[in-house]
C-alpha cells in the first residue's frame, strides 16, 4: 500500500475537537469547543426560515453572493472607516478556518516562513504545515501575554513571509493595545511581511477595552489579510460563513485558492444572515453587556472554587492555572475532570509551542444556567481531587 503524505505526520487531530467527544461520551458540560448553547438573534431565525421556503437553493457567486457581500461591506466600512468595495475587496468563505486557509495558502509559498504568537488557535500551525511554510514561534507570556520586542525582532530577522495576529485572542483572551499593533506593523513595515488576521472576537471585547482593526493602522490596509466571520458574533457557529477582506490585487488571488477549496458558502444562509449584517449597532452593544455579565458570572465560580485563572480582556475563553492540583499531565487532568467532576475543558498544551502543561481552557459561551451548574460542579473538585490521592 502506498503511504499518506508526510505532511500529515506532522500534525496532529484537534485536541478542542477531541474534548468535545469526551465531554459528550461522559454527559460533561461542554466548556471546551467554544460554541454557544442559546439560539441566534430572534430576525436571524426567522430569515433562516425564509431563506429555506424562498431559497436561493443553488450555487451563489463564488466569492459571495452580492447581497451578503453588499451588507458586510457596508458593516465593515462603518466599522473599520475603510471603504471596503464588496466587488473588489470581500471573498465569502465556509467560515474563518476556510478564510484562513486561503489566506495562508494566497500569501505563502513551499518554503516561507510564518510567525505565530504562541498561545495560539491550534489550526495556525495545521494551516502552515499545510501550506508548505515553516513556523516561528513568539512567546505571549502568561499571565499577560505580552510578547518580547526583541523576540519579535529576531523572528522578523529570519525573513518571515507573513504573521498570523489572532485579536481578540483564542485562547488567552489577550486583546492587543494600539501601541503592540503598531510595534508589530513597523516591524512588518520594514520586513515587508503580510500579516494575517484572525478577528473573529471583534465584538467581544471588555471594557474599558477595544478593538483596533489591524488593517486601519497607517499604511496596513495594502499588507493585511484579513479574516473573520458571522460565527461567534451572531451566535451561528454552525452557519459556517467567514470572510476575508483585502486589497483588490490579494482578494484576486483569494478568489481563485478559495473557489477550487471549498467553490462557495450555502447560499440560503448568505441570504439570511444579510439580516444579521443589517441589524442596528445596539446589538453589538447588547452582545458585548452580555458577555460582560457572562465573564462576570463565571469568574465567580473560579473564585469559589479556588481556582486561579487570568482574567480575559476579550473573547469568551478563561486560562485556568491548575498547578496546585498536582497534575503533571494537563490531558489526562481534562479527561479526568470532564468523567468524574462532569466539566470538560481544553489542556493548555495544546496551545502552546513552549512545555507548558499547567493551564486549562474553558470557554463562558454558555447560558447562565449552563455555567451555574459547570461553577456547581467545579466547586468540589479540591475535594474529589483529596479522595482520588
Amino acid at each position: 500500500m502506498p503511504t499518506t503524505s508526510q505532511r500529515t505526520s506532522l500534525f496532529n487531530e484537534s485536541v478542542i475537537r477531541r474534548m468535545t467527544r469526551v465531554a459528550n461520551a461522559h454527559g460533561a458540560i461542554n466548556l471546551s469547543q467554544g460554541f454557544p448553547d442559546f439560539d441566534p438573534p430572534e430576525a436571524l431565525l426567522k430569515a433562516a426560515e425564509r431563506a429555506a421556503r424562498n431559497g436561493p437553493h443553488q450555487y451563489a457567486v463564488t466569492w459571495g453572493a452580492p447581497g451578503f457581500r453588499a451588507a458586510l461591506a457596508r458593516k465593515q466600512s462603518r466599522l473599520m472607516g475603510l471603504p471596503i468595495d464588496p466587488e473588489t475587496n470581500i471573498v465569502v468563505t465556509c467560515g474563518s478556518t476556510e478564510a484562513m486557509m486561503a489566506a495562508m495558502m494566497t500569501a505563502c509559498n513551499p518554503g516561507d516562513k510564518v510567525i505565530i504568537f504562541s498561545p495560539f488557535y491550534e489550526n495556525y500551525v495545521a494551516d502552515t504545515i499545510l501550506s508548505g511554510a515553516e513556523p516561528i514561534y513568539v512567546a505571549l507570556r502568561p499571565p499577560g501575554f505580552g510578547f518580547d520586542p526583541d523576540e519579535l525582532r529576531r523572528a522578523f530577522a529570519q525573513k518571515p513571509k507573513a504573521l498570523i495576529l489572532c485579536n481578540p485572542s483564542n485562547p488567552s483572551g489577550k486583546v492587543f493595545t494600539r501601541d503592540e499593533l503598531l510595534f508589530i506593523a513597523k516591524l512588518a513595515a520594514e520586513h515587508d511581511v503580510f500579516v494575517i488576521t484572525d478577528e473573529v472576537y471583534e465584538h467581544i471585547v471588555y471594557a474599558p477595552g477595544k478593538h483596533v482593526y489591524f488593517a486601519t493602522l497607517p499604511g496596513m490596509f495594502d499588507r493585511t489579510i484579513s479574516c473573520s466571520s458571522l460565527s461567534k458574533t451572531y451566535s451561528i457557529t454552525g452557519w459556517r460563513l467567514g470572510y476575508v477582506i483585502a486589497p483588490a490585487t490579494i482578494i484576486d488571488a483569494v478568489r481563485k485558492v478559495h473557489d477550487f477549496l471549498t467553490v462557495g458558502a450555502a447560499a440560503p444562509l448568505q441570504e439570511a444572515a444579510i439580516t444579521g449584517l443589517e441589524l442596528p449597532h445596539s446589538y453589538y452593544d447588547e452582545l458585548r453587556a452580555a458577555y460582560t455579565e457572562k465573564r462576570r458570572l463565571f469568574l465567580k465560580y473560579l473564585d469559589d472554587a479556588g481556582l486561579t485563572y487570568t482574567r480575559p480582556d476579550g473573547a469568551y475563553y478563561v486560562m485556568v492555572d491548575i498547578t496546585g492540583f498536582g497534575a503533571a499531565d494537563d490531558m489526562e487532568f481534562c479527561e479526568w475532570m470532564a468523567r468524574e467532576i462532569g466539566v470538560a475543558a481544553v489542556p493548555g498544551s495544546s496551545f502552546f509551542r513552549e512545555p507548558v502543561r499547567h493551564l486549562i481552557r474553558f470557554h463562558f459561551a454558555k447560558k447562565a444556567e449552563t455555567l451555574a451548574a459547570a461553577g456547581e460542579r467545579l466547586a468540589g473538585l479540591r475535594e474529589r481531587l483529596k479522595r482520588r490521592a
